[in-house]
C-alpha cells in the first residue's frame, strides 16, 4: 500500500493537486490572516456590513458620562467597571439605532419637518422663563451634550420614526379574559391560617453552662471570637470631590446650567389615558360622542371592535410619550375626564379619554443653586482629574512617597490601621479622605493591595487611589478569658434558638400525624391565633411573618409548614383557601388587563428588536470595545 502511494505521489496529477491546495490556502487562509494583520477592522460593530465607528461610540459614551455626572454629582466616580458598562451600553444603543433605522427605511416611514419642529418646541427643557421655546437654552443644551443642531434633529427624526414603528407593533397587544381571569384568581387568592410564632427571646432560660461547655463552644466557633485581619496602610486619593474645591463656578454658569437642565428639575404633566383606534373617521366620531355621553370602557371597547379597531388603556404618559405631535396636542389639550375629538395619524383615527391628570411641577433656581454649583464643580473637576492623575503616577514612578505627592498635587492622605469593615481595633470607623459613599470601595482597595509592592495610582470606585501596605496582622482566636462574656451570651442565644426550633419541629410533626395545629400548640403549652384573608402581597399579608408567605401559598388545604423568621420560628396550617373572583372585581380585572397589556407590549418590543437584530447580522468587535472603554 505504501509503495503504491509513493508511486502515486510522483505522478503529475498528484503534483497538480498539491499546487492547487497551496494556492487555495494562500487565497483563503493566508489572505485572511494578512488582511486581519495589516488592515484590522477598526469599527466597534457592523450592522448588515455597515460599520459603527469608534468616533460614534466615543461621542455617545461622552454624552452618557456627562449625563451621569450631572445626575449623580459627587457620587459619580469614573472607575474602569463603570466605563466598561457605559461603553457596552453606548455600542448596544448605536447598534439598535442602526437596526431600527434600517427597518424604518425599509417600511418607508417618513417624519415631516413640521412634526420634528413641533416635537422640539414641545420639550419642556427648552423653554425659557416666559414659558416659550428659548433658542439660547437650546444651543446651550447642544453644546453641553456635544451635538450639532443638524445631528440633534436627525436623532429626533429617527426617534419619531422608530416610535411610529414601535407603536404599530404594540398596537395589537391586548389581554384576553382567558388570561386575566385565572391570573386575578391567583393574585387575589386569600388563605385563612392557624399561626404559632416562637420568638427566640421568649424561649425558656437554658441551664447554666459550665466552663468546659463554654470553652468547647469558644473553640468550635472561632469565626465568632477571633480578631479580624488588620492592615496598617497609607492611602492617597484623588477624587472629583477633592478637586472640586479648587475650581470656581460663576453665577452665570449656574444660571446657564439651570436653563439647560430645566427639564431635569421639574416633573412634566402626566395623564392616565385610554385610547380608541379605528380606521374610519365617521365611526371614530360616533365613539367620541358615546364616550362623552358616559359610556363605560367595556361598551366603548365593543364599539371599537365592531368598527374594526380596538380600545386600550395607555396608562400614565407624558406629552413626550405620545410619538405623533397631533396626538400629544389633542390628549393634553382637554381637561380631566374629557374625551377628545377624533385625531388622525398614519395608523388611523384616535379618540382619547383623559382619566386622571397629574400636574407638572418646576423647582426654582434659588432652590437648586447650591446643587448646581456642586454639580458644575464636579464636572470641571472630572475634566482635570485624568491630567492630574498622570502627573501623580509619573511622580510615584520617579520614587516620590505618597506623602510627597499628596502635598504636591493636593491629594487626600491618611495613615490607617483598619479591618475589612473600615474599623479600628476599638471598633470605631477610621478617618478616610473620601465621602461616605466611597469608604467601602477605598477599604476594599486597601485589602486588595499586596504588601511590599510600590504604591501606584489606580482607578477604582473610590476615585484614583494609591495604597502602601505597611503591615498585615492576620486573624487570631482571642483568648477565652478576654471574650468569656461574649461566649456565654452567644452560647445562651444558641441554646434558645435550638429550643424554639425543636418545639416548632414538634408542632409540625404533630400535624403530620393528623392533629390540628391549634390543638398541638395547646398540648405543648403554646398559644396560637387564627389569621384570616392572608394574601400573596407582602404589604397586605403583614399579619403573618414575611418569610411565611411564599411557602404558605404552596400548601394544600390543612397542610402545615414551618419557617425560620428574623426573630425565631413560625408554624402555620392552612384552614381555608378562597380564590379571587373576577366577576365581583371588575375594576381589578380592568387594572390587571392594563398592567398585563403593558408588560406584554414590552415583551413584544424586546422580541421585535431581537428579530430585527438577528436579521441584521450584527457583529461586535471586542478589541475595539476595549479601546472605547479606556480612559
Amino acid at each position: 500500500m505504501l509503495t503504491a502511494l509513493r508511486r502515486l505521489a510522483g505522478t503529475w496529477i498528484a503534483k497538480a493537486l498539491f499546487v492547487l491546495l497551496i494556492l487555495s490556502f494562500a487565497v483563503w487562509g493566508i489572505g485572511d490572516m494578512a488582511k486581519n494583520l495589516f488592515a484590522p477592522d477598526t469599527s466597534l460593530a457592523r450592522v448588515a456590513g455597515q460599520p459603527v465607528t469608534l468616533e460614534e461610540g466615543q461621542a455617545a459614551m461622552r454624552r452618557e458620562m456627562q449625563r451621569l455626572a450631572r445626575q449623580l454629582g459627587s457620587q459619580f466616580e469614573n472607575d474602569p467597571r463603570i466605563r466598561r458598562a457605559i461603553a457596552e451600553q453606548a455600542v448596544d444603543q448605536l447598534v439598535l439605532d442602526r437596526v431600527l433605522r434600517a427597518e424604518t427605511e425599509r417600511l418607508k416611514v417618513a417624519v415631516p419637518d413640521s412634526a420634528v419642529r413641533e416635537f422640539v418646541f414641545g420639550i419642556q427643557g427648552f423653554r425659557g422663563m416666559d414659558g416659550q421655546f428659548s433658542q439660547a437654552v437650546f444651543q446651550n443644551f447642544l453644546r453641553s451634550n456635544d451635538l450639532s443642531e443638524a445631528r440633534f434633529l436627525d436623532l429626533i427624526r429617527a426617534d419619531l420614526a422608530r416610535q411610529q414603528v414601535a407603536l404599530a407593533v404594540r398596537s395589537g397587544v391586548s389581554t384576553p379574559d382567558a388570561l386575566a381571569d385565572p391570573l386575578l384568581r391567583w393574585l387575589e387568592e386569600q388563605r385563612d391560617v392557624t399561626l404559632v410564632t416562637l420568638p427566640i427571646a421568649q424561649a425558656p432560660e437554658p441551664a447554666v453552662p459550665d466552663e468546659a461547655q463554654l470553652r468547647r463552644f469558644h473553640e468550635n466557633n472561632p469565626e465568632r471570637f477571633s480578631s479580624p485581619e488588620y492592615r496598617d496602610a497609607t492611602v492617597a486619593v484623588l477624587t472629583a470631590d477633592l478637586l472640586s474645591r479648587e475650581v470656581e463656578v460663576t453665577e452665570a454658569e449656574i444660571a446657564a446650567a439651570y436653563e439647560a437642565r430645566r427639564g431635569q428639575f421639574g416633573t412634566p404633566e402626566r395623564r392616565r389615558l385610554a385610547q380608541v383606534l379605528v380606521p374610519d373617521e365617521a365611526r371614530a366620531r360616533e365613539i367620541s360622542a358615546a364616550w362623552t355621553g358616559g359610556a363605560d370602557f367595556e361598551a366603548i371597547g365593543a364599539q371599537a371592535k365592531a368598527a374594526g379597531g380596538e380600545a386600550i388603556e395607555l396608562g400614565e404618559v407624558e406629552r413626550a410619550g405620545l410619538p405623533v405631535p397631533e396626538l400629544a396636542e389633542a390628549a393634553f389639550a382637554v381637561p380631566e375626564g374629557a374625551v377628545t375629538a377624533p385625531v388622525q395619524s398614519p395608523f388611523g383615527w384616535h379618540v382619547f379619554k383623559v382619566e386622571t391628570v397629574e400636574p407638572g411641577q418646576e423647582r426654582p433656581l434659588a432652590e437648586l443653586h447650591d446643587q448646581l454649583k456642586r454639580d458644575l464643580a464636579q464636572e470641571k473637576a472630572a475634566d482635570i482629574a485624568f491630567e492630574r492623575a498622570n502627573k501623580v503616577e509619573d511622580a510615584l514612578a520617579g520614587g516620590a512617597s505618597l506623602a510627597e505627592v499628596a502635598k504636591q498635587f493636593g491629594l487626600g492622605l491618611a495613615t490607617i490601621r483598619a479591618d475589612a469593615a473600615g474599623l479600628d481595633p476599638e471598633g470605631k470607623p477610621v478617618a478616610l479622605p473620601v465621602i461616605e459613599a466611597a469608604r467601602a470601595p477605598l477599604v476594599k482597595a486597601v485589602f486588595a493591595a499586596e504588601r511590599g509592592t510600590a504604591p501606584r495610582l489606580q482607578e477604582t470606585e473610590a476615585g484614583f487611589v494609591a495604597v502602601e501596605i505597611k503591615d498585615v496582622t492576620p486573624p487570631a482566636l482571642r483568648p477565652f478569658e478576654t471574650v468569656e462574656p461574649a461566649v456565654r451570651a452567644a452560647w445562651e442565644a444558641d441554646a434558645k434558638r435550638r429550643e424554639q426550633e425543636t418545639r416548632a419541629a414538634g408542632l409540625l410533626a404533630a400535624t403530620k400525624e393528623g392533629k390540628p395545629l391549634a390543638e398541638a400548640a395547646t398540648a405543648a403549652g403554646l398559644g396560637s391565633r387564627e389569621v384570616g384573608a392572608v394574601r400573596r402581597d407582602p404589604q397586605q399579608g403583614a399579619a403573618v411573618p414575611p418569610e411565611l408567605l411564599a411557602p404558605l401559598f404552596e400548601l394544600k388545604l390543612h397542610e402545615t409548614t414551618m419557617v425560620q423568621t428574623r426573630d425565631g420560628f413560625a408554624v402555620a396550617q392552612v384552614q381555608a383557601i378562597t380564590p379571587g373572583d373576577p366577576a365581583a372585581d371588575a375594576a381589578g380585572v380592568k387594572r390587571l388587563k392594563g398592567e398585563v397589556a403593558q408588560a406584554m407590549a414590552q415583551d413584544v418590543d424586546v422580541q421585535f428588536l431581537g428579530a430585527l437584530r438577528a436579521r441584521s447580522d450584527v457583529r461586535l468587535n471586542p478589541r475595539m470595545l476595549d479601546v472605547l472603554a479606556q480612559p
